[in-house]
């Protein structure tokens, strides 16, 4: 029987370009080998493609590749723009179709989404620079958000250019930063309390959408936030399942897949979230969660007994039922 063709497409132009070759790179190992015949399908930081180190296009994935792995992080990968370039050549592929990547990685719509689906969501503002210099906009959110703000860009993941302000010189600072990397960003109240992530997978042990168990994530003390480098560098102690109660693990839960099925996301995402005393607040939803040996989805995976390549064939076995 003829071996599935697999694209594991990884790198992109976006500013998770590294976390995306490691995503790629696990995916390409982990692979059953006698069912999938595997292609490395590289997008350099200028966006040329390569395949197996040598020149490609995307029109050559159709009729030569089966389906696509999308191991792409952030700002092309996640933001639907790779996923119209995988329809145009009707390819299939695995992850969330164009609009709800779109809708998931737009800190924006996503947060109106989750108020919509009666989650609750810390409290900000959004501003653009029609708002005026980083000084007068930090000024506006002085007098309408809470302090300590976190500030970040809009459409970034990985907490790339998140800041967390504690008086008006760095809230000032954490806004130039924000806006050096995205024309809009948020100012938001911080909530103090412990740090969740969970996951969905479509499709798992009979379920339409199946939750993994929460992880807890405890940031080292020299941290404010979980921000990229806690992520990224093994420093950060993450426990799954978390300590939390049962009833806290199961609002997890519910809130984790609320949010995967109203923004249509499929396949499998991963929501991050605080509990705090005054309740579980999301934060945002990664529609392509990092699949890296530090990464947390994986974590999840072996809580609950499903190995990692078990999960891979999984999805492209979803992707290949479009």
């Amino acid at each position: 029987m003829a071996r599935i063709r697999v694209g594991v497409v990884r790198g992109g132009i976006g500013s998770e370009y590294e976390v995306s070759l490691k995503s790629g790179a696990s995916v390409l190992k982990n692979l059953d080998q006698d069912k999938y015949e595997t292609r490395d399908i590289l997008i350099s930081r200028d966006g040329t493609w390569s395949a197996d180190g040598m020149p490609y296009t995307p029109e050559r994935l159709r009729g030569h590749i089966d389906v696509v792995f999308n191991a792409l992080h952030g700002e092309y990968g996640e933001d639907g723009s790779i996923q119209r370039v995988f329809d145009s050549v009707m390819v299939p592929y695995t992850g969330s179709t164009s609009f709800p990547s779109a809708l998931g990685m737009n800190k924006v719509l996503s947060k109106a989404t989750f108020k919509q689906l009666g989650l609750k969501v810390p409290f900000g503002e959004t501003y653009s620079s029609v708002h005026g210099t980083p000084e007068e906009i930090a000024r506006m959110a002085w007098n309408r958000v809470p302090c300590p703000w976190v500030v970040k860009p809009a459409n970034l993941g990985s907490s790339v250019g998140v800041s967390i302000a504690k008086s008006l010189a760095e809230l000032v600072n954490a806004v130039q930063t924000a806006l050096d990397l995205s024309k809009t960003i948020i100012v938001e109240e911080f909530i103090k309390g412990r740090e969740a992530t969970a996951g969905v997978v479509d499709g798992l042990r009979g379920h339409t959408h199946y939750a993994l168990p929460a992880v807890q994530i405890i940031k080292p003390d020299s941290k404010e936030f979980f921000d990229y480098e806690a992520k990224y560098t093994g420093i950060t102690q993450e426990i799954c399942p978390g300590h939390f109660t049962e009833d806290e693990h199961a609002v997890l839960r519910d809130a984790a897949v609320k949010v995967h099925a109203g923004l249509g996301l499929r396949h499998y995402s991963r929501t991050d979230f605080i509990v705090s005393p005054r309740g579980i607040y999301v934060l945002e939803v990664n529609t392509l969660p990092g699949l890296t040996s530090e990464s947390l989805l994986p974590k999840s995976l072996d809580a609950v007994g499903v190995p990692y390549s078990q999960f891979l064939d999984h999805i492209l076995t979803l992707a290949l039922r479009r």
